[in-house]
């Protein structure tokens, strides 16, 4: 499986990506692993996903919510 996911981070921002082992790509956010982004702001907390059997499927939304505002992004959640 594929996942676009939405993190909320330890400073309350929101970081969207996409995964195809959603727990352990979480665990990596939180270990400083993931990403530079969400290096400096652990803990993180998985808020939302959705599962695609295909890898650009989960890219395509991961790019769509990207463009959500972030009020629209918390109405998914």
């Amino acid at each position: 499986m594929n996942y676009a996911y939405i993190l909320r981070c330890a400073d309350g921002t929101l970081y969207t990506g996409w995964t195809n082992d959603l727990e352990r790509r979480v665990a990596a956010h939180n270990s400083g692993r993931g990403c530079k982004y969400t290096r400096a702001r652990v803990p993180v907390e998985l808020v939302y996903y959705e599962e695609f059997e295909d890898k650009l499927e989960a890219q395509r939304r991961e790019r769509a919510i990207k463009k959500l505002s972030r009020q629209e992004k918390e109405l998914l959640f």
